[in-house]
């Protein structure tokens, strides 16, 4: 017996933390009956709907994407702006991001429809490294880098250490390119990570995902993960280097 939740985001509908918030707002249904509560669990056998649409046992599938700045990353928009989703139309698998990227950030970004795998890299505790690159308003000294390597105070909360170094700066424009690693997911964080220190992203990316870079792509383009590749993120995740 599984809690109903896992079994959805198993079956590649969505996430598991989505497939909560299905059950809490009323539109899953176990042999007709709706399901409201998170405690819920099943066999695999009953006939289970979310959203009216009966689940099936998909083959897992994952994805590295460069995601173009422009894109929402979503399943679907109520604003009618292009999604994440909308490149992978030929794809029968329901995808969905793991985590998201800024609808101003471009990079690299892993669709699945494994709720496991996405909520493993997802958890704040498992620590995957997420490389960036910020063109920034200004040139940071070095106090400054070490002020965010040290982490700073976002939303009321403290940010866990970073790795950043300035790859160039043009003075004449007063601008700056800076990397940064962080190993959490927290919303706009490296954007907001700058502004703690009195600089303004003006552009960003994301150029890795632990060992998994953009290599290669283009914006808009996509590659399938090997299946070695899968294995080593799920490694790193549940044992990986940065943990204490």
């Amino acid at each position: 017996m599984e809690r109903l939740q896992k079994v959805i985001a198993n079956a590649g509908v969505t996430s598991r933390r989505k497939a909560e918030k299905l059950i809490q707002e009323g539109k899953v249904t176990v042999n007709g009956k709706v399901v409201t509560e998170l405690g819920v669990k099943v066999s695999g056998a009953e006939r289970i709907e979310v959203e009216g649409i009966q689940l099936t046992k998909e083959e897992h599938r994952y994805f590295l994407f460069y995601k173009p700045r422009g894109t929402v990353s979503a399943v679907t928009d109520d604003k009618g702006r292009t999604t994440v989703a909308d490149y992978f139309t030929d794809i029968p698998e329901r995808l969905y991001p793991v985590g998201r990227l800024d609808y101003d950030t471009s990079g690299l970004l892993l669709m699945t429809n494994d709720g496991d795998f996405a909520n493993l890299l997802m958890h704040p505790k498992n620590e995957v490294s997420k490389t960036y690159i910020a063109r920034i308003k200004g040139i940071p000294e070095r106090e400054v880098i070490r002020e965010l390597e040290r982490g700073v105070v976002i939303d009321g909360r403290k940010t866990a250490p970073a790795k950043v170094k300035v790859r160039s700066s043009d003075k004449a424009k007063d601008k700056a390119i800076v990397e940064i690693t962080i190993h959490e997911g927290r919303n706009r964080q490296v954007r907001k990570m700058f502004e703690a220190v009195g600089f303004e992203v003006q552009k960003l990316a994301r150029e890795e995902y632990s060992f998994l870079n953009l290599r290669g792509l283009n914006a808009g383009e996509r590659r399938e993960l090997s299946h070695h590749e899968v294995k080593q993120l799920k490694t790193e995740a549940r044992f990986g280097k940065n943990k204490k």
